[in-house]
């Protein structure tokens, strides 16, 4: 039996979207700057899809600029607003972002500009008030996430977007994990900025995009062309676009259903869990967070050994954000809210995606389970 239970860190291409994708590969492969049928067709697609994509967000099409991803939407954002305010150089943002922004903020540290870290409660909250007595004359932007990769806490953007309005300072957040999840809509939740990626709703890799509310100043990461309003230059990635689109419109339509649908999935997931293995922990907000986000401690066992054995029995799963996989350091989102060194190299990240059934689930504790009892025989920290 096969379960991929890593949504979070990518999911399938849907059929639909590989659909809608393919001619733009062959027959309609024009440039969408060129005045030719070929182009125009191209540039019809294009602006379809940003279309699509404002409409998941309650946005402009206009305030929708196409980009490679995530990472890059978080790097834009970022940089481009503190190359517009010369005078300002204080960002204010959590301890528990994406490493796009986290290690972004730590390398503009390394250039000079401040930076200030919040810290977030044991369910991975940000305190608005926190955010407010941050924000100095200095302060170019706030960035705080929708939704936490590691843990799924949803933060209270909209109070914090309050907050940065009142203040007079640009916010970002990073909603690559949201957007296509949970109602996202930009005008609710106070936000300038906002960060989306495709292949996290069934979208293709490669693409993503950043929300810019109009008005809201910030220069261009990738110079060299008048694509996407002047604002990233470089031929648009058509195919990747139409795709992205399409992924929007779906997710759109299905949002609601099947964001209670993963709910209830997740809830027998957690309560299998918590009740068939002794010492587990559910880490991150038991309410306020993703509907398909699960992270998990188990005492006594290494997080890395629990990947492998799952692999063995066909399931996919990870340690935590598919960014750091491969580092030996404990996540630094779990040591954030209170897990220290060694239980947090026991974490275990399951995310569901529309595939997964009851059935599934029952394969993936009962497996689980047998792990755990195993690997605990075998552990050093058990007979201390």
């Amino acid at each position: 039996m096969k379960v991929y239970l890593d949504h979070a860190a990518t999911t399938s291409v849907d059929k639909e979207v590989v659909k809608a994708m393919l001619p733009y590969f062959s027959e309609k492969f024009g440039n969408s700057s060129s005045l030719h049928q070929w182009g125009q067709d191209a540039k019809e697609a294009l602006e379809s899809a940003r279309e699509k994509a404002a409409k998941l967000i309650n946005a402009d099409p206009k305030e929708i600029v196409f980009t490679s991803g995530g990472s890059e939407s978080d790097n834009m954002a970022l940089k481009g607003v503190l190359a517009v305010n010369k005078n300002k150089n204080h960002i204010v943002t959590s301890a528990i972002e994406h490493h796009a922004i986290h290690t972004t903020c730590q390398e503009l540290e390394r250039q000079g500009f401040k930076v200030t870290f919040l810290p977030v409660d044991k369910g991975g909250l940000v305190n608005p008030e926190d955010v407010k007595k941050a924000i100095t004359d200095k302060t170019a932007i706030v960035s705080v996430m929708h939704a936490n990769n590691e843990i799924g806490t949803v933060q209270p953007i909209e109070e914090i977007g309050k907050i940065c309005k009142e203040k007079n300072v640009v916010f970002h957040t990073d909603a690559v994990q949201s957007v296509g999840k949970i109602d996202v809509d930009v005008n609710k939740l106070n936000v300038d900025l906002l960060s989306a990626s495709a292949h996290k709703l069934y979208g293709p890799k490669g693409v993503g995009f950043l929300y810019i509310r109009k008005g809201t100043k910030i220069e261009p990461l990738i110079q060299g062309g008048s694509h996407e309003f002047g604002k990233r230059a470089g031929t648009e990635n058509i195919s990747g676009i139409v795709g992205f689109g399409k992924a929007c419109e779906l997710a759109e339509k299905h949002l609601s259903e099947e964001g209670e649908r993963l709910k209830k999935l997740s809830k027998y997931l957690v309560d299998g869990v918590l009740k068939k293995i002794d010492k587990s922990h559910l880490n991150g907000h038991p309410t306020k967070r993703l509907p398909g986000t699960n992270n998990f401690s188990f005492d006594y066992i290494e997080g890395e050994s629990l990947i492998l054995h799952l692999d063995m029995k066909g399931i996919a799963a990870s340690t935590g954000s598919a960014c750091s996989t491969k580092s030996l350091e404990p996540s630094y989102v779990l040591t954030a809210i209170g897990l220290s060194k060694v239980q947090a190299h026991g974490s275990l990240r399951l995310t569901l995606g529309k595939d997964n059934t009851t059935k599934d689930i029952d394969y993936v504790i009962d497996s689980l389970a047998e792990i755990v009892e195993n690997l605990r025989e075998i552990s050093p920290l058990t007979r201390r």
